[in-house]
């Protein structure tokens, strides 16, 4: 029985951790659309969005530039 257990503890983790990110998609005044691999964090002192994009850079963007914010 403890055999099972810890293997079933740690699916159920990796699985768990697995469903929490949202992908966003970000689109922009201009009209381009950047796809983020989870939902943007908001620096209130720096004005600026900063996310994770698909091929795993990060990158900042000024809010004044951002039109919507949506989930995927």
């Amino acid at each position: 029985m403890k055999k099972l257990l810890l293997p079933a503890l740690l699916f159920g983790t990796f699985a768990t951790l697995a469903g929490c990110s949202t992908p966003s998609l970000i689109t922009l005044n201009d009209g381009r659309e950047i796809q983020a691999v989870d939902v943007p964090e908001f620096d209130r002192d720096a004005g600026f969005y900063e996310f994770q994009q698909l091929d795993g850079k990060r990158t900042r963007i000024n809010k004044d530039q951002v039109r919507t914010i949506s989930d995927l």
